[in-house]
């Protein structure tokens, strides 16, 4: 379901990416990480021998760039605020990544495809799109999902897993289901999407 690759990512713009939005994330140990030697894991979606390209790589190490700088307390409370903020994210995120590419000397194809990525366009039809949304929701159910359950109300957190359930290919999910979590945290998953 995972495999290593490296992108052939021209060392100054790799780094000039990664000291902008330095990450690694751990889904049942195994990472998606971004380093400046230029290492990358990615999801393969539908458990194939997927062959990364340069803009999916580049969109995996960037989609995050600079998320400290938009606080979701500087937008108003509620759904409404959370989608704007969310929305906004992504353009954010798109904005900065494109103009460092740019500076770099990636030609306007190449960055548009990264944009395209990191903005989600294309979830759930485009493959890269839906790699990357993969892994975001295989991190996030593997580092976040314990927490979440003891802090939200529990109508809340059941909302929360069937909007990320509906996101994941279904090699995800079978992925997803195989993670390793409290059995607690699995029980509770399991009743979440079988009532949904």
């Amino acid at each position: 379901f995972w495999r290593r690759v490296s992108p052939p990512v021209p060392a100054g713009c790799a780094m000039r990416v990664d000291a902008a939005m330095n990450f690694e994330f751990r889904v049942g140990g195994l990472a998606l990480r971004g380093t400046p030697g230029g290492a990358l894991s990615v999801v393969a979606a539908g458990g194939s021998t997927l062959s990364a390209d340069e803009a999916l790589l580049l969109a995996a190490r960037a989609h995050h760039i600079k998320r400290w700088e938009s606080q979701r307390s500087s937008y108003p409370e509620g759904r409404k605020g959370y989608l704007r903020w969310r929305t906004d994210l992504h353009k954010f995120h798109a904005q900065e990544a494109g103009a460092i590419l740019e500076e770099c000397g990636y030609d306007a194809a190449t960055v548009a495809r990264v944009q395209q990525i990191i903005s989600k366009h294309g979830l759930g039809r485009d493959p890269d799109v839906q790699a990357l949304e993969d892994a975001l929701c295989l991190v996030f159910l593997d580092t976040q999902l314990a927490a979440l359950i003891a802090d939200l109300p529990e109508e809340t957190m059941v909302n929360v897993l069937r909007k990320t359930w509906k996101k994941m290919s279904e090699a995800a999910r079978e992925h997803a289901l195989a993670v390793e979590m409290r059995p607690s945290d699995r029980e509770f998953v399991l009743r979440a999407l079988s009532d949904g």
